[in-house]
């Protein structure tokens, strides 16, 4: 799975890939009611712009990304000095308030996560097939401390068969999920747009040892 990722970098294969911040993102974001300079997990982030509004709002960034073709794309688009070093198992760079964190985010570990506030998936659950899903809810939880709260954006696709990514996730299969680690809430369901993708849009808070 990293290597197709890391080829479809090289070969400029990225639809997936947004020119825009995501509407839904700036639409309920506010309402998650994260502290302004809460810091802001975003697992496989490509070079998203929606990590640079996030920023430019007061919130640090940490991104997770297993292309450094898509890592370098990012600085290069962006503005202010990069600085680089090394951390483990990952080469890291740093824009701003951005860093970005290049390798495998099942190596990522809970020391590498306790200032985290809040998290953003735009994009990583539906670029998983379904084997890899159960494992990545489970390590999001792992990585994350109690009452931490975020944003997740899934699609469920009416035009078959299925390719992807992004691929289709029924709404069942996100609560079976993560409900046993987190409190998991429907925001909002959107009309099907041309290629019949509908992005769901929850909230998720981190449930604590008592709760789960």
């Amino acid at each position: 799975m990293a290597n197709e990722w890391i080829e479809r970098w090289r070969e400029g294969r990225i639809a997936f890939h947004r020119d825009e911040t995501h509407p839904q993102l700036m639409r309920h974001w506010p309402a998650l009611h994260i502290p302004t300079g809460g810091k802001v997990l975003v697992p496989l982030c490509g070079k998203s712009l929606d990590m640079r509004w996030l920023a430019q709002r007061g919130y640090p960034v940490l991104g997770i990304e297993i292309s450094s073709e898509a890592i370098e794309q990012f600085v290069s688009e962006g503005e202010g000095e990069v600085s680089r070093y090394h951390h483990g198992p990952f080469d890291i760079w740093r824009q701003g308030s951005v860093e970005l964190w290049c390798g495998d985010f099942f190596q990522l570990h809970i020391d590498n996560t306790r200032e985290i506030q809040a998290f953003y998936d735009r994009a990583s659950l539906i670029a998983l097939r379904p084997a890899a899903r159960q494992r990545y809810a489970f390590h999001l939880a792992q990585l994350l401390s109690p009452g931490v709260r975020g944003l997740m954006i899934t699609i469920t696709r009416s035009i078959l068969p299925e390719k992807g990514p992004p691929y289709h996730v029924e709404s069942d299969e996100v609560r079976l999920l993560f409900t046993p680690n987190f409190e998991l809430e429907l925001l909002d369901v959107l009309p099907p747009n041309e290629l019949g993708f509908s992005e769901h849009i929850w909230s998720l808070v981190r449930r604590g040892p008592s709760e789960e």
